[in-house]
């Protein structure tokens, strides 16, 4: 019985700390951490020898993500100790400046090999607007809609201007042709609506017209079309044609079993695998770390969505509950899609795997979103008592919005002078 005891002890042990107010801090600091190291370790493996077959600098890829790691973890660090007030007076700034990179874009982009135009080159520097418009539209919707808490009950103030404007910027982003990207932008503002309760039925009237504009922008391009048609057959309806990607994909990841073919030693990463090092970096760490290496990469974006809502559940400040959850949805939603086209269960929509694909546009902006996480969980405890964050708001409470008492507030919740008002005049249950 000694052993039982034991497990019974650190069990005990293991839930109190995670009951600890501090313990979303180290979750997001430790998954994020290993996410980009592993990042870098296959980004490194699948660029160098792709690099050498097309005739390119065999360091070049490793060395420019190297460099974007190197510029993001100061800015993860800076984003973590500054206040909530900072976060809300950059809303406006950012979705500016994006909006107009956005249109720079339109102008005087770089057409991709695919025929995309997402890019904006300066100098040396080359930058793809869309990845900050997601942080930007993260702050401008949390700042929007706790400024108009008191009046969503009508659905104009609802909808109007988070709905347009995440709207604006989807259109943008889909002239450039990054239709992926403008999916996750589209759960940002879903993620921002469901925390703020809007009910049921504006999810749906939202769906349908989400979806009747994907099959629209899906019909427009030949490219499209064919990619789609694939994944509805199979992905051996044409291997050497648009199902080429997907089928060498399913290769790298049922080759790796157990414990995978070693790191460093893919087959798949020698020209084989277009976009390795990219949006199919996750069939690598297959191949390369076999199916316990990727259930690993797998738990660690659990452990980073688990702490996230946490995170945004404790917090009863408005903004910093809807800034939260965006933030999660966000990384959560671009993290399904990527391995949903990996794994064969979604069309492949170019979107790369947060923290672990080579791209210094998708890692700054995730890790600064991250970094605006730790700054809200740090507040907690430093301003705080520590104690997870009363549901209803009413219990004494820190900068950053967050409450003292005992029982965690519920995602998705308001206080009952504002929610219960919404949810009589909207027609759904609080």
């Amino acid at each position: 019985m000694g052993w039982i005891g034991q497990a019974r002890t650190g069990l005990v042990q293991a839930r109190r700390w995670l009951l600890h107010p501090m313990a979303p801090y180290f979750m997001l600091i430790g998954a994020t951490t290993l996410l980009v190291g592993i990042g870098l370790l296959e980004v490194y493996s699948a660029s160098t020898t792709n690099n050498l077959v097309s005739g390119k600098p065999e360091l070049g890829t490793i060395t420019k993500q190297a460099v974007s790691a190197a510029i993001g973890v100061p800015l993860l660090a800076v984003a973590a100790r500054l206040p909530v007030r900072f976060y809300r007076l950059l809303a406006y700034p950012l979705l500016l400046v994006s909006l107009l990179l956005l249109l720079m874009v339109l102008a005087f982009g770089q057409v991709s090999t695919g025929g995309n135009q997402n890019w904006l080159e300066f100098g040396p520097l080359t930058i793809q607007p869309s990845e900050f418009a997601k942080f930007a539209l993260v702050l401008w919707g949390a700042d929007l809609l706790d400024r108009k808490e008191k009046r969503l009950a009508s659905w104009d103030h609802l909808i109007v201007p988070l709905l347009p404007m995440a709207g604006l910027i989807i259109g943008l982003v889909m002239l450039g042709g990054d239709m992926g990207t403008s999916m996750v932008i589209a759960a940002i503002a879903f993620a921002l609506l469901w925390v703020v309760g809007a009910p049921g039925r504006l999810f749906t009237v939202t769906s349908a017209g989400a979806g009747g504009l994907a099959t629209l922008a899906v019909l427009m391009r030949p490219s499209r079309v064919r990619r789609f048609t694939e994944f509805l057959s199979s992905t051996s309806a044409d291997p050497t044609g648009t199902g080429y990607q997907a089928a060498q994909g399913f290769s790298a990841l049922s080759s790796g079993g157990w414990f995978g073919v070693g790191l460093g030693a893919s087959r798949e990463k020698w020209g084989q695998l277009p976009e390795a090092q990219t949006d199919f970096i996750f069939a690598i760490i297959g191949e390369e770390l076999g199916l316990i290496g990727a259930l690993a990469v797998l738990a660690l974006f659990i452990v980073l969505g688990y702490a996230g809502l946490r995170i945004a559940m404790q917090a009863t400040d408005g903004f910093v509950r809807l800034a939260s959850a965006a933030v999660t949805g966000w990384l959560m939603a671009q993290t399904l899609i990527n391995l949903g086209a990996v794994l064969g269960v979604l069309p492949i929509a170019g979107v790369p795997l947060p923290f672990v694909s080579y791209g210094g546009s998708s890692l700054l902006p995730s890790l600064a979103a991250v970094g605006m996480l730790l700054s809200f969980a740090r507040s907690q405890y430093r301003q705080g008592t520590g104690a997870p964050a009363a549901a209803d708001g009413d219990g004494p409470r820190d900068g950053a919005g967050y409450a003292s008492s005992s029982a965690p507030a519920k995602l998705g919740s308001r206080p009952p002078s504002a929610r219960g008002r919404a949810a009589e005049k909207l027609g759904h249950a609080p």
